[in-house]
């Protein structure tokens, strides 16, 4: 094992794991006066089983890839509230948002001050993030991601600001995670793993996390898209985007996402969505670059002894998943744009281990079309 890079591991403050866990958030957060939930529709009818005292506020006009409008608009929410405590509950695009809202609501800085990494002032309200699904880990990590409409392209924050005081893993907030939902976030939990563990700045202690969460998926994520209230599959799958999200900090992903935030931009799919249409043709395209590591992953996917593509992209589709462009409404003469910004996302495509032109990436979008 070789150390000789320094990285940082920042985790929440208190982890709460297993079923019926949710329970633990109200006396958890006491006697606060003022909290501000922020929600989907959906998960806004989980709200009562936090426990809460005091006066709640919930806001929950919240779609599955938020933008600056949304940002504003929870803003000043939160600033007619002025809360005490803010909650994120559900999925990550939820917990993202509730990181930026309790970072800033209360302060001067704008979204435009501190985009990029470690420019968020530090002052912040108590944060309790609870996962509603099992994919993006956001519980676990400092970065938030906004959509830009004007320039089809994600605004990222990162800083240790941003990280949860508690975070909540509780299975049977998933139960009702429909089985599509259920495989795309389980994919997009194992292309976090994948990508930090086959990154060019990969580290030892990173690896350690990835494995375990990569395990997790081939063990449970079938599982769970059959039976959802299978309880140990849930909470398997949980564990496994949690460590993704870990993943997250110190490493983060490479191409793998870089191709999938464009089709989130401008086609609007679901991020885990994008990210299961796009996995099994970047993990094949890497292969070349770190043979022995990708083996690790087939292995543990249980897709070893075939072709790498063929199969990778069978275990997508044998979970459910819909893996053509053209069926999620994308046309032939949108690939191109899709590949321009894809390129241009350097923070991550700079991260992966083989280098991929702007041909290479055009040439994923049309073999996925």
């Amino acid at each position: 094992m070789s150390l000789a890079r320094n990285i940082t591991l920042h985790l929440p403050k208190r982890l709460e794991i297993g079923a019926g866990a949710v329970a633990k958030v109200g006396p958890w957060a006491g006697e606060t006066q003022r909290v501000f939930v922020l929600a989907t529709p959906h998960t806004a009818s989980f709200v009562e089983r936090l426990g809460l005292n005091g006066h709640v506020t919930v806001f929950d006009d919240i779609p599955g890839e938020p933008d600056i409008a949304c940002f504003e608009a929870a803003m000043a929410a939160a600033r007619a509230a002025r809360p005490d405590l803010v909650v994120g509950l559900g999925g990550g695009s939820v917990m993202d948002l509730a990181k930026l809202v309790a970072a800033l609501w209360d302060g001067a800085q704008t979204l435009a001050d501190v985009a990029g990494p470690n420019k968020v002032a530090g002052r912040r309200t108590p944060l309790a993030q609870v996962a509603t699904t099992a994919g993006t880990g956001s519980e676990a990590g400092i970065r938030a991601l906004i959509t830009d409409p004007g320039v089809g392209n994600k605004i990222a924050v990162e800083s240790p600001h941003l990280l949860a005081d508690l975070a909540v893993l509780d299975p049977e907030l998933t139960f009702s995670v429909p089985p599509a939902v259920t495989a795309a976030t389980g994919i997009d939990a194992m292309a976090h793993c994948v990508e930090a563990f086959t990154n060019k700045n990969a580290h030892p202690v990173i690896d350690g996390f990835a494995r375990m969460g990569i395990a997790l998926v081939g063990r449970y994520l079938a599982r769970a898209v059959r039976d959802g209230s299978d309880t140990e599959a849930r909470e398997g799958m949980m564990l496994a985007s949690f460590y993704g999200g870990i993943c997250l900090g110190p490493v983060n992903t490479a191409a793998g996402h870089a191709l999938a935030y464009p089709l989130g931009t401008l086609l609007h799919l679901p991020h885990g969505l994008a990210n299961a249409i796009i996995f099994p043709h970047v993990l094949a395209f890497n292969e070349s670059a770190v043979p022995e590591k990708t083996a690790e992953v087939a292995t543990a996917l249980g897709l070893s002894g075939a072709a790498l593509l063929p199969a990778a992209h069978g275990f997508c589709a044998d979970l459910g998943v819909e893996m053509r462009l053209s069926a999620h409404g994308a046309a032939r003469d949108q690939l191109p744009r899709f590949a321009s910004d894809a390129h241009a996302i350097r923070r991550l495509m700079d991260n992966n281990p083989r280098d991929m032109s702007a041909e290479d990436v055009l040439a994923i979008y049309h073999a996925a079309y």
